[in-house]
């Protein structure tokens, strides 16, 4: 299994946590809690490494 590690920082205008993976472009995504967030994060790390 593959590790990332990603930046989260929580939006001050919608209250969403964001986050992204440095260096893979387009590894980013958002939730409204820290576990939708990761599996939102799974979900797009998981499509773009079957790219």
């Amino acid at each position: 299994m593959r590790q990332f590690n990603a930046v989260i920082e929580r939006c001050p205008q919608t209250g969403l946590f964001v986050g992204y993976v440095p260096g893979f472009p387009g590894a980013h995504s958002q939730g409204k809690t820290l576990d939708e967030l990761r599996e939102n994060m799974l979900e797009v790390l998981g499509l773009l490494l079957t790219e």
